[in-house]
């Protein structure tokens, strides 16, 4: 199951204020949720369906908003403190029918029903009585997706909306996800999407259809164009990963940007500075990691993250840096982040290393460890700054 809150902030700040006395609720009336609601150029964070009557987006400016509502339009600041509070009641709710709950974002979560099913019954009653639990305990509403896999059920849960459950399992796809625009498929950011509709694959059904050899040609990644044309066919073998089932001792650093991050070429430079500081860390600790993390927050203070297991621990800045890049290639939105991180965990002796049968890759990691530790040795009799990698010196300029 995938549980999405409806509006989340403006639901969140609406059950806030009905609980503090207040007469009127926000949800009825054209509102929206408003970084900087004293600035011009506030961001909308959210707003309420006779909003987006007036054609008001998420991530459209403030003034832009007003301008559309003709001047009726209500304003109300973020409050971030509260929503994690809403969303913590949120996952306290949902861990009533299963143990394994992963909490996807601030307003996001998936249950892997697969055991409950014998305590509270088919999955989409389930669903429907956690609906109606949410809406009637705690307030705010929200769309629940029912499917075989994560990906299935998140695409489920966008279909109409508010207050709705939705089934889309692999029977199901060729009916009602074929037709859907390719760039409307999770995981595809608008770079990608604009490189598929170049192509002329213009629905989810022309990506699916193509073979994935052609697309890791179109897109510059095999893995990427793998695992959008397995998505694209409702395949994906994400597991639900609940809370505390990563292994807690990780190596990781992150970073808030001065700017939001909009290109891939921007992300791929912090994607590589932060690789360095983490593979410096592991290798100063004598460890290697075979589970490398991404962590993404874009501008709406909402984050999201994938991992992947890697067939041998790694702990060299140009392997952590390679499969960051490919997890960011196949996960990132396209939407302007904030903060990106890295972190690798599943952790052992750095003296290990699985054998490959291609004595070329063995080699290629070798050397790879080699130049690492001769840079180790430089920077730490010279100075962190005594020697960068080119993209980086590149950057600053």
């Amino acid at each position: 199951l995938h549980i999405d809150v409806n509006a989340a902030f403006l639901s969140w700040t609406a059950v806030e204020m009905l609980k503090g006395g207040a007469e009127k609720d926000i949800r009825t009336v054209p509102s929206v949720i408003a970084g900087d609601p004293k600035s011009r150029n506030g961001i909308i964070l959210a707003k309420s369906d006779l909003a987006k009557g007036f054609g008001i987006r998420t991530a459209m400016t403030l003034h832009e908003a007003r301008g559309r509502a003709g001047g009726n339009l209500e304003v109300y600041p973020p409050n971030h403190t509260m929503y994690s509070r809403y969303s913590d009641e949120l996952y306290n709710l949902l861990t009533e029918y299963s143990d394994q709950v992963e909490r996807f974002s601030v307003d996001e979560c998936f249950i892997d029903y697969t055991g409950s099913r014998s305590l509270f019954g088919p999955p989409v009653e389930a669903a429907k009585k956690i609906k109606e639990r949410v809406k009637s305990e705690l307030g705010f509403t929200v769309n629940i997706g029912v499917s075989e896999n994560k990906f299935l059920a998140k695409t489920a849960s966008d279909f109409e909306k508010p207050d709705k459950v939705h089934v889309l399992y692999r029977s199901g796809v060729e009916k009602k996800l074929w037709p859907l625009p390719a760039g409307d498929m999770f995981g595809i950011g608008r770079s990608t999407a604009g490189k598929l509709k170049a192509a002329g694959l213009v629905t989810i059904g022309d990506v699916a259809r193509t073979e994935p050899a052609v697309l890791a040609g179109l897109l510059g990644s095999k893995v990427q164009g793998g695992h959008i044309h397995a998505r694209a066919n409702g395949i994906d073998d994400d597991p639900v990963v609940p809370a505390g089932t990563v292994d807690a001792k990780s190596v990781g650093n992150s970073t808030t940007t001065p700017r939001d991050v909009s290109t891939r070429e921007d992300a791929r430079r912090y994607l590589l500075s932060l690789a360095e500081s983490v593979g410096g860390r592991l290798r100063r600790k004598s460890l290697r990691g075979s589970v490398v993390t991404v962590t993404l927050k874009n501008s709406l203070f909402r984050s999201y993250s994938h991992r992947r297991k890697l067939s041998s621990p790694i702990s060299s800045a140009k392997e952590i840096y390679d499969a960051a890049l490919d997890l960011f290639d196949t996960m990132w939105r396209g939407d302007d982040l904030r903060l990106l991180g890295i972190s690798v965990s599943e952790l052992t002796e750095e003296n290990y290393r699985q054998t490959s049968l291609f004595e070329i890759e063995v080699e290629k990691a070798d050397e790879e460890d080699i130049l690492s530790e001769v840079t180790d040795r430089i920077r730490e009799k010279y100075g962190k700054s005594a020697i960068k990698r080119a993209a980086l010196i590149e950057s600053e300029e």
